[in-house]
């Protein structure tokens, strides 16, 4: 192969010229394929036996790439989302292969070719107002950390910030004036967007701030972790855990807490409240309003409000039987 199109420089001219300068993709884009294709790349090297610079456009096959999805979701115990995410940044560096390197462009359109795995549409799980409380009052407030973890949680559930926006905020990103205090958080793509801050929230982030003297770092990180270095998503999920651990709540100790179920909660009281979807929309900067209407399909009470709203009587219509041959055998299936 030329070596103008060698797998290494593709690689390399991938993300310095498509991913950076063609595309302007975001810092947690380019991390999230880089983080693909490392795996991928260690994965052909294991199953060819050569080393990663090694390899050839021709390594990484149709069939590679199948058995590194499945590798993903068996070895790894990926759900399917993370594997279709996977496939996504594998697919966008073939699509620069065939761009760029002629001689594989039977390869690369074999690998485009390879269809996203449907997805089982979870139930949204979120946390009762005394949960989420709970869960806020757990970290211990005679400590520098239990403070800094108390106005973590707090930011998470009165946000409904991602962790990637929270662990982004910087000082002068936050507004704490008395009438009207807000934050601005960076969210997928590069959009960014204004959301209110609580009463309660403003004034611990005022006191967060005022502890550590982040006054005098106005572009550095709100939240920091223990060398004085932003946050990064593994230590906002260890403070979560840690917060689960000490709660005595039973029923929030039999529940799955992460944090984005903290989103998940904010979302449903804001929806629970009688606010629209366009509004949630705007405020957790979905790009498509029915992302935001899960929510509303999630939520069995309000459900069961419309019904008897509706004053429905339960009784069922008589089902539609077929009287032709072809329509009977479509009704079986």
């Amino acid at each position: 192969m030329n070596g103008r199109f060698s797998f290494p420089s593709l690689l390399e001219s991938f993300f310095r010229h498509r991913m950076t300068r063609q595309r302007n993709a975001t810092p947690a884009t380019i991390a999230s394929y880089r983080d693909a294709l490392r795996m991928l790349i260690l994965f052909a090297a294991d199953r060819t036996g050569c080393g990663p610079c090694e390899l050839t456009i021709g390594d990484l096959d149709r069939d590679t790439i199948l058995a590194f999805l499945d590798h993903l979701e068996v070895s790894r115990g990926n759900k399917v989302q993370t594997r279709n995410a996977r496939l996504a940044a594998v697919r966008s560096f073939f699509q620069h292969i065939a761009a760029n390197d002629p001689a594989s462009l039977g390869i690369a359109h074999r690998i485009l070719a390879i269809p996203l795995k449907k997805a089982h549409t979870e139930i949204t799980h979120h946390l009762t107002r005394a949960e989420l409380d709970a869960l806020i009052a757990a970290p211990d407030q005679r400590t520098v950390r239990g403070r800094r973890d108390r106005t973590l949680l707090l930011f998470l559930g009165r946000t409904g910030a991602r962790v990637s926006e929270a662990t982004g905020v910087n000082v002068d990103d936050v507004q704490l004036d008395r009438t009207r205090p807000q934050v601005l958080l960076r969210g997928k793509g590069r959009r960014e967007r204004v959301v209110p801050v609580s009463a309660d929230l403003a004034q611990a982030l005022r006191a967060l701030i005022a502890e550590h003297g982040l006054i005098h770092d106005p572009r550095g990180p709100i939240f920091r972790g223990t060398h004085d270095e932003r946050m990064t998503r593994f230590g906002v999920t260890h403070v979560v855990r840690r917060a689960v651990a000490a709660v005595t709540q039973p029923g929030l100790a039999r529940k799955v807490v992460s944090p984005h179920v903290l989103r998940h909660t904010l979302a449903m009281t804001l929806l629970q409240s009688g606010v629209d979807l366009l509004t949630i929309q705007a405020w957790f900067g979905h790009a498509q309003v029915a992302t935001t209407h899960r929510y509303a399909a999630a939520d069995v009470e309000m459900m069961r409000r419309g019904l008897d709203h509706a004053a429905i009587s339960g009784k069922q219509p008589a089902r539609f039987k077929a009287k032709d041959a072809v329509l009977q055998l479509l009704e079986s299936l």
